[in-house]
This record gives structure tokens, sequence and C-alpha cells, in this order.
């Protein structure tokens, strides 16, 4: 309908009128999908992907896998995608492979308060998490079509614990969400049964790309230039994020700047459009939406064709339109407006991912490498545009997300390219190591200025002289093994703490670091409510479900109720429950002599969030959690580094 209109009012002199038209189409979606967004699910914003990489960390993040953030996260993807802005729906399906992976796993709906009492076994904090590992791999499978790069996906960016029957149960699920997305689409297609569509993300396949090894030395090249871009997209959307946190803090501001960015988007466009003029001819499979402007008879803009298509298909063409389909000059000002675009657009109050756009910006100017280079060397059949635009895009996406392994496998499964295999690699490891040089991955640097405990892989270098006794929490609160219900009720309204050692009372004075009596074990917040809510007191222990189980516990799970929501009456506070029956006995253990880099490992490899700290007579001393470890991070800047205690916020 634009595009009609654009080529009428060419005539008639009425451009403002498919400019008008651009921005109500852009603005309402948007509108729809900020305010789903900022006014009924928060969590539901950006790509969703740092948020699924905490969770498979072992962080637990407040509704990122609930169903109110998949409806709101789909239907918030379509207004983005609809709206026009500068976000892909990929990062989003990976969050809502997610959701749906750890709601199936439950076999109950806490939303809608309906138990199917089926997968009761994988009620628990570990089993959910390694079927969202799963759901995150098949989000990958569905977008890109590449099985192989999800489970890779799965292993690079967040798991902390991959074993080998994990691995291949990963793998099965996402080759099925390639199967069952190849069938859905044959019939969308009107070819039910013909599985050639195998994702969402229609690259296009190269048949040959052939390369020389004289070549290699450019394709470092490549990945340094996209390390640098890369580098550079994250400091303007860190600097653009600052700017969000402290300014844009109400609901409605964030709609109206999510408003702000698309007509930002329309206008943009519309002024390339009308001031640069690139002409090209008709070919005999021209774009789908041509676009004629100040062009001749049988000619179009190939700048419109940028703008008026998805940026899919425009991915898609500067991979595989042939040699001079597009002006330098079209080029170079599309980089320099979608660059700072696309940065503008990431942290909205939308539901939008940047693999597309970073896949446009870096095919947009790998294009452009690819151009020059094969007018310096018109002979040269193998300086191809299209494939030096896969390369540029390889080298963007990588200097933004700083993803080796993965990106490879799924750039290689997305194009059928498994023969440009080890150039993609190259690109993307240049782009890694430059990028690395001057700040971190978008993902990991939003993870942070949210405040978010997440453990990298390493412990910090530089922390071998920090101790246990350093970093723990202390005094501890400590209850006994048989306890006063009373206190147990007045000690969870007191405080937040979710996890409370069983000792003995003390047997000694410890001078300057209290003792809090000999550790016997430890016990959940958790499960205090539970043991609260089903009346487990001693008084009434001939009353108990026989025998005692952990269905009990599986039962609530994940939503366990408030300490308000319990009914004790006083006498029942006079009442006792003994806490060794329910109690871990043998829970993970530090001395206070442990450094950092060996409690960093305890966390990071088995998820924990609670480890006492003992001293030389097996008394507890103090606690450990995960943001008291998490908040030692290395800082790396142009070849320095050093270590920073940083604040973790108190909302997880």
């Amino acid at each position: 309908m634009i595009v009609t209109d654009v080529d009428h009012c060419m005539v008639e002199g009425c451009l403002w009128l498919p400019y008008t038209m651009w921005l109500v189409l852009n603005i309402v979606p948007v509108l729809i999908g900020a305010v789903l967004v900022s006014y009924v699910e928060p969590v539901a914003a950006g790509s969703g992907i740092p948020q699924v990489k905490c969770y498979l960390n072992g962080v637990k993040i407040p509704r990122v896998v609930r169903i109110k953030t998949l409806a709101v996260k789909t239907i918030g993807v379509i207004c983005t995608v609809v709206g026009g802005l500068a976000g892909g729906k990929e990062g989003p399906m990976i969050h809502s492979g997610a959701v749906v992976a750890a709601g199936i796993s439950q076999g109950k709906s806490t939303t809608f308060k309906k138990d199917l009492n089926i997968f009761r076994y994988f009620r628990e904090d570990h089993e959910k998490r390694d079927f969202v590992a799963g759901g995150a791999a098949s989000g990958v499978s569905a977008a890109f079509g590449a099985p192989i790069g999800g489970v890779l996906f799965s292993i690079e960016e967040g798991t902390s614990f991959f074993n080998q029957s994990l691995t291949w149960r990963t793998f099965f699920a996402s080759m099925i969400t390639t199967f069952t997305l190849n069938v859905v689409l044959s019939a969308y297609h009107g070819h039910l049964g013909d599985l050639s569509y195998p994702g969402l993300l229609n690259l296009g396949k190269f048949e040959s790309i052939p390369y020389q090894i004289y070549e290699i030395p450019l394709f470092m090249i490549m990945g340094t230039f996209g390390g640098l871009l890369g580098a550079l997209w994250n400091h303007v959307n860190y600097k653009i994020t600052c700017f969000r946190l402290r300014l844009v803090t109400r609901k409605w501001l964030k709609v109206i700047e999510a408003l702000l960015v698309a007509m930002l988007s329309a206008t943009m466009g519309s002024l390339m459009i009308y001031f640069v003029n690139d002409c090209k001819p008709l070919g005999n499979d021209p774009i789908k939406f041509p676009v004629q402007m100040y062009c001749a008879e049988g000619q179009y803009s190939a700048v419109a064709s940028l703008w008026f298509q998805t940026p899919e298909s425009s991915v898609r063409s500067l991979f595989h339109d042939s040699k001079g389909s597009h002006s330098d000059v079209t080029l170079t000002i599309f980089v320099v407006l979608y660059f700072f675009l696309a940065a503008a657009t990431f942290g909205l109050s939308m539901s939008s991912g940047l693999f597309i756009p970073s896949l446009l910006i870096g095919s947009a100017w790998g294009r452009l490498i690819g151009s020059a280079l094969s007018r310096i060397c018109p002979d040269c059949e193998v300086l191809d545009p299209g494939k030096y635009a896969l390369l540029g895009a390889a080298a963007q996406l990588g200097g933004v997300v700083r993803m080796t392994i993965s990106l490879t496998a799924i750039l290689i499964e997305a194009t059928q390219g498994i023969s440009f295999g080890l150039p993609v690699i190259i690109v993307l490891i240049m782009a890694k190591w430059v990028g690395d040089f001057f700040n971190e991955g978008i993902y990991d640097i939003h993870t942070q200025m949210a405040g978010i405990p997440l453990l990298p892989w390493e412990p910090p270098p530089l922390s071998n002289n920090i101790y246990a006794s350093e970093i723990m929490s202390h005094p501890v609160v400590t209850l006994r093994t048989v306890e006063n219900v009373g206190h147990i009720v007045e000690l969870l309204k007191c405080v937040t703490f979710n996890g409370f050692p069983i000792v003995d009372p003390p047997s000694s004075d410890q001078g300057e670091i209290n003792s809090y009596g000999r550790f016997r074990g430890l016990i959940l917040r958790s499960q205090l409510i539970v043991l609260l809510k089903n009346k487990v007191f001693n008084e009434y222990e001939e009353f108990w479900e026989k025998p005692l189980s952990i269905k009990m516990f599986r039962d609530e799970y994940p939503r366990y109720p408030t300490i308000e929501q319990i009914a004790i009456t006083d006498d029942e506070k006079t009442y006792t429950i003994d806490l060794r029956h329910f109690m871990n006995p043998s829970p993970y253990t530090l001395q206070h002599s442990a450094t950092l880099p060996r409690a960093f490992r305890l966390f990071r490899a088995l998820g924990l969030r609670h480890v006492p700290v003992l001293n030389d007579t097996h008394e507890v001393i103090g606690i450990i959690t995960r943001k008291d470890v998490a908040r030692f991070r290395i800082w790396k800047h142009q070849g320095r580094m050093g270590l920073d205690e940083l604040l973790i916020t108190n909302k997880i």
C-alpha cells in the first residue's frame, strides 16, 4: 500500500501522505507491544537471551518462564516486526522455547490453577533447568533451522553443567523442532509433505562458496573490523541504556520512547529514499515490492528495497544479489543509519532481538568491501560480494554477542555452506578477540547493568588471596535441630534469607568471628514454609501422612506461599519441629581458609545458591551465597585488567 502511494505521489506531489501512512503503520503496532511489555509483563522486554542465559547459569529470575511472559513475548515480537523496528524475532523465539519447555516439564499451570498430575519427578530446579536448556536449543533450531547450532548455543551461552545424556536429549529435541516446523511451513506454503523449509529465517542457499588461500588475511581483517564495529555498537547501546536507567523510569515514558524510535525509523527511511537516488534495472526476478521513485521506466529504487523489505529479505538480497545491485553510497549511508537505529532499538520496552539487525548491518558493509575488492581485481571471479556479505554479517554479529562455536554452526546450517566453515570461524574468532579488547559482549553488559549474579566460566584470576572468611555473610542466622514453631515463623517474617544452617548449641567462643554451633545440615526457606503449611509438628506426629514423602514439597513447586499466607495459631507457636527429618544432612561446605576460586567453581559447576562456611571444629561461622561470589568480577580494557567488586541487585 505504501509502495503504491509512493509511486503515485511522486507524480502528484503528495509525498507527505505515504510518509504519514508509514508513521501510522509503525506507531500502532509498536504502541500495542510497548503497552503490553511495560504494563503487563516487563520481563518480556528485549530478546530474552540474557534472562535465559542467567536462568541456565543457576539464577532464578522472577517470572522469566511463566505463561504470561510467553503470551506477551509472542504478541510483542509480532508488533516489533510489523512496526518496522530494527529488531528480529530470533532472540524472542529462544526465550519462548525456554518458557514452553519449562511449562511442559512441570505438568501443571499455576497461572490457570490446573494440575495434570504428570511429570511430578521434574518439579525441582535442576530438572527444570535441563528442560529449559533443551527449550532454548529448540528455539534456535526453529529460528534458524540449525539443530546442531541450538545444542552448541545452550552449551556455550548458558548451561553450567552439561553431561552426555543431556546433550543427546537436547539434540533430539532440536531435531524434532526442525521437523515439526518443516511440516507446518510446508502446509502453510501449500506443499504439505515437502520438507524443504528448515527454519523461519531463510537466508537463502549458497550453492558454492569458493575461496583461495590468499583470501584468509582478508577474512582476518574483516573479523578485526567486525570486532571494532561490534565493540562500538555495544558502547553506544551501553550509553543509551544508562540514559534509560536514569531518566526513562516510568512506564508511560517507556511507551513514549518506543513510539519515538518507531517514528525515527520511518523518518530515517523516508529521508534516505527521498534523497539517495540509486536506480537499478528490473531483472527477471525483481524484488517483491519494487518502488520506482525518480527512476526511469523499467527501473526500481534500490534504496527503497532495503527499507520496504523485511530485514530478513534484505539480508538475503545482500547475500545473493548479483554484482552492482547496490551502489557503494547506498550501502554506506544505510550502514550508518541502521547502525545507530539498531543501537537505539535494543533495550526498548519491546520484545525484539538483535540477530537480524546485526546480520543486516554486517552484510551491508561486508558487501561494500566485496564490491571494492571486485573493482580492484575485476578478473578475480572468487571475489564475490555475496560471500563477503556473509562474512561481514558473521563478523558484525560476532563482534556484538561474542559467540564463536555456536554462531559458526548456526550460520553454516542456515546458509547450507558447510565448505565455508573455516572462513566463518576465522572471522568470528578475530571479531571476539578484538571486541574483548574494548568491552564485553552485549548480553554480558546488560546482565551486569541489571545487577544479576551471573557466574562466568572461570573464576577471577586475581582472587587467589581472597578467602571464604572474607566474603561470607555473617553473623549467620541459624536454626537448632529441634526448633520452636513460633521462632521459625518470626524468623521467616523478619529475614529474606533462603537458606538456614541447622546447628547444635555453640560449644566454644571463636573470638572475632562468632560461632553459631556445630553444623548439622541445611534447610531451605521453601521447605520450612511447606512444613508449616502441612503442620508437620512433633505434637501432631500421629496425624502426619504416612510416610512423609517428597511429594509434599513437589506439589507446592515452583510458587511457594509466603509466610504471611500460612495460618499458625498461638497454641501451635508453642510446638516444635524436629528439622533433622527434613534437612540436607550433607550439603556442600567450605572451610574458612578456602579461596574464592574454589568457592566459585563449586557454585558454577553445581548451580548452588548457599554454601555454609565452617571453622576447624566443624562449627558454622558464616554462609556464602551466589551473590557473595558473583560480586567479584575481573575487568579487561585495552590490555589492562583488574578485579572489581560489583553491586548485586536485591530483586533476585
